[in-house]
């Protein structure tokens, strides 16, 4: 059992936040699957600050999917502050502000990573928003910028003291992206001094590794970001690659049904494109139907080509045979 303030969490291997991936219907079915708790994908304060509907509508949830955390990310003290108190009336159990996000068009306008270049106004910025709400707030980030700026040590002692009561830690720099190996060794170190939970992120492929990087790294949870997306049976140590395609169909048809009946028909069954893409990757006799399912219109369409396909052939490739593919095969999958 790990506790975040008055928030209990029984299963310690979660769910990462991911834009257009951990939305309510894929957070509703990873938490069926024994995933911790749920993030929401992380929102702009500047849009929940003029009230936008878009904005505003990334954090809807379901009861089931409590522990619930809403995160944020933002550059300007006054308006995270304001948008703190804004979502506070929709009943989060957690608001989590985000310091990973690498992504250019965020981290270099002072969010996201971005954040990580300013410890000080960092300080500044939880302080504000522990005043300004009564659930806890917890942070991501990432081990610092680049190799020549590791100021991991200073930016979580600068969130401790401010009062975060968890921290989230990608084992990368901003500079890095998600290129090159993920460093649990650092990630190790800060939870060696640590005062508050530490969450583990980066590089876990299955549930067994999951569990042996917290054994090794004593992190009190990991999250799983890109090895979770279409493969939510990973938060149950139940290995992919044993299934069988009615056992893959099964969950499609759960998630499609999920994603239609959340974003209506036409706009779930588009959206539902990269997740069944991802179900179905790595296995052999699926490429015509991949190809078919995700460039299908309509729902009707979609569950015609699901069901009449003939699994016979249907099987997973090895590790080394998924090496052999052609980059343009594997990175279309």
């Amino acid at each position: 059992m790990i506790n975040i303030d008055n928030v209990k969490i029984e299963n310690n291997i979660i769910l990462s936040p991911m834009a257009g991936v951990s939305d309510s219907p894929y957070r509703q079915i990873c938490r069926e699957m024994g995933s911790g708790f749920a993030y929401t994908e992380f929102v702009s304060t500047d849009g929940i600050s003029h009230h936008s509907k878009k904005s505003i509508d990334l954090f809807r949830f379901q009861e089931m999917e409590r522990p619930i955390f809403f995160q944020i990310f933002g550059n300007k003290c006054e308006v995270i502050t304001e948008a703190c108190k804004i979502i506070e009336d929709l009943n989060p159990d957690v608001i989590d502000l985000n310091m990973g996000c690498s992504v250019a068009k965020v981290a270099h306008k002072g969010s996201g990573a971005g954040l990580l270049r300013n410890p000080p106004y960092v300080g500044k910025i939880i302080e504000s928003m522990k005043k300004s709400v009564k659930v806890p707030i917890t942070a991501k980030i990432r081990i610092g910028w680049d190799h020549q700026s590791l100021n991991y040590k200073e930016i979580v002692h600068v969130l401790q003291e401010s009062g975060v009561s968890c921290i989230s830690v990608h084992g990368r720099t901003k500079s890095m992206a998600y290129t090159g190996v993920a460093d649990w060794n650092i990630i190790s170190e800060i939870k060696s001094f640590a005062k508050v939970p530490i969450f583990g992120n980066g590089d876990i492929q299955s549930f067994a590794e999951a569990k042996k990087r917290i054994a090794e790294s004593k992190v009190d949870g990991v999250l799983i970001g890109r090895a979770a997306i279409g493969n939510p049976w990973i938060f149950s140590d139940i290995d992919k690659s044993t299934l069988s395609f009615f056992e893959i169909k099964e969950m499609i048809l759960r998630h499609l049904a999920l994603m239609t009946s959340f974003y209506g028909e036409q706009f779930g069954v588009v959206l539902f494109r990269k997740h069944v893409s991802k179900y179905l990757k790595n296995f052999r006799g699926v490429s015509e139907l991949r190809h078919k399912l995700v460039t299908s219109e309509n729902l009707e369409i979609f569950l015609n080509h699901l069901h009449q396909f003939d699994p016979d052939g249907f099987s997973f490739q090895t590790e080394q045979e998924t090496e052999n593919l052609s980059c343009e095969t594997y990175v279309g999958v």
